[in-house]
């Protein structure tokens, strides 16, 4: 069954290379063009709002998500199909993760690495079963990778745990990949209804 919406972490800012904002492009597109909506930041900068145009160009439906204080900075994208407003950060992460059936990070600092590891840690968690994708364009995850690989080696991320993200360097094999992705059988560490 294809997904109605997929949460994508970007920077605000569009990095030092083109590829990186022809990647946002790509994205934002091949969601539209299969019919399944954006879900990302609210923002009209960086590669948040290369994403968010290119989905609207390509017909498809965008919803962003923003914190009042960023929206009042005149960060927020006027011309989505929904804008909503809330009022922290928590609520902001919390109500993309609600509207979301996967999590896609592209490049970008520290904002989208937090956002896309707290997702991978509820998944590790057993908080939700939802698929969560690297776009390695040109390479840039490969660090965080190394990162994951060693602490699996250090023991402190199980091996199920470490395979539980995917990863490719263009959009349309990276959603192929969620499509026909099935969660592992982990162990829930936490009861969603308690935490």
């Amino acid at each position: 069954m294809p997904l109605k919406q997929v949460c994508v972490f970007c920077g605000s800012s569009s990095g030092s290379r083109p590829e990186f904002a022809a990647a946002a492009r790509q994205m934002g597109s091949e969601l539209a063009r299969r019919g399944t909506g954006l879900v990302y930041g609210g923002g009209r900068v960086g590669l948040m709002g290369i994403v968010a145009d290119a989905a609207l160009a390509a017909g498809g439906t965008v919803i962003g998500v923003i914190p009042r204080p960023l929206a009042t900075k005149e960060l927020a994208h006027e011309g989505l199909t929904e804008l909503r407003i809330v009022e922290t950060m928590h609520e902001r992460k919390a109500l993309m993760a609600q509207l979301s059936g996967a999590f896609i990070a592209l490049p970008g600092g520290f904002g989208t690495l937090e956002e896309f590891c707290e997702v991978l840690t509820w998944a590790q968690l057993g908080l939700h079963r939802k698929p969560c994708a690297l776009l390695n364009v040109e390479r840039f995850f490969d660090p965080l990778l190394s990162l994951f690989d060693h602490s699996v080696s250090e023991g402190f991320v199980m091996a199920e745990h470490r395979a539980m993200v995917l990863q490719a360097r263009q959009s349309a094999p990276l959603l192929d990949a969620i499509d026909v992705w099935t969660p592992p059988n982990v162990k829930k560490w936490i009861d969603l209804e308690k935490s």
